[in-house]
C-alpha cells in the first residue's frame, strides 16, 4: 500500500499527509493548464509516429477500441466510456514501439484525467469518439500533419471541459477514483 501510495503522490495524484493519511491531489488551474500542455505535445508526437508505422494491425487494434467506446457510450455507461477512452490513447502510445514516450504519456494522461474527475463534470463521449474516429481515418491515409493536428484539437476540447466547468465541492479519494473503475 505505501508503495501504491508513493507511487501516486510521485506522479501528482494524491497528497501523502504528515499523518500518513492520502487525499486526491487537488491541482491548481496552472498545474492543470501545464499538463494538458505537456499532454498536447506528447499526443502529437504519438499520432506523429504512428502515422510512419501505420499497420493493419494498429488499424485492428485501434477500431476494435473504438467499438468498445461507441457501445460503452450508447448504452450511457459514463465510466466505461471514459476509461476507454483513456486506453485508446495509451494504445495510440503503444502503437509507436516507444516505451519511455508510452511510460510518460501513461503519467500525464492520469494526472489530466485526475484534473477531469476534480474539476470537470461528467459528459457524453460522443464527441470524443467521433474525434477518434476522425483521427484513426487521417492515421489510415498517413497524413500525420491532419493526425497532428486533430488529436490536439481533441485535447484542447478536453482540457476545455476540464477547465471551464465546476465540480461543486470536494469529493474523497475513493469517489474521485470509483468514477474510473470497471465494475
Amino acid at each position: 500500500m505505501r508503495a501504491a501510495l508513493a507511487r501516486l503522490a510521485a506522479e501528482g495524484l494524491v497528497d501523502v499527509g504528515k499523518t500518513k493519511s492520502a487525499t486526491v491531489a487537488q491541482p491548481s488551474r496552472e498545474e492543470a493548464l501545464d499538463a494538458f500542455e505537456v499532454r498536447r505535445a506528447l499526443e502529437r508526437e504519438v499520432v506523429r509516429l504512428v502515422a510512419l508505422r501505420w499497420s493493419d494491425e494498429g488499424e485492428r487494434i485501434l477500431s476494435t477500441q473504438i467499438e468498445a467506446e461507441r457501445l460503452a457510450a450508447d448504452e450511457g455507461d459514463h465510466k466505461r466510456s471514459v476509461r476507454l477512452g483513456a486506453e485508446f490513447h495509451m494504445l495510440l502510445a503503444g502503437l509507436t514501439g516507444n516505451a519511455l514516450l508510452r511510460r510518460y504519456l501513461e503519467e500525464v494522461v492520469g494526472r489530466t484525467t485526475l484534473i477531469l474527475a476534480v474539476h470537470g463534470q461528467a459528459h457524453p463521449q460522443h464527441d470524443s469518439l467521433a474525434e477518434h474516429v476522425a483521427l484513426v481515418e487521417a492515421l489510415r491515409a498517413g497524413d500525420g500533419a491532419e493526425a497532428e493536428r486533430l488529436v490536439d484539437a481533441h485535447i484542447a476540447a478536453v482540457e476545455q471541459r476540464a477547465l471551464t466547468q465546476d465540480a461543486g465541492g470536494s469529493e474523497d479519494l475513493a469517489g474521485i477514483l470509483s468514477r474510473f473503475t470497471p465494475r
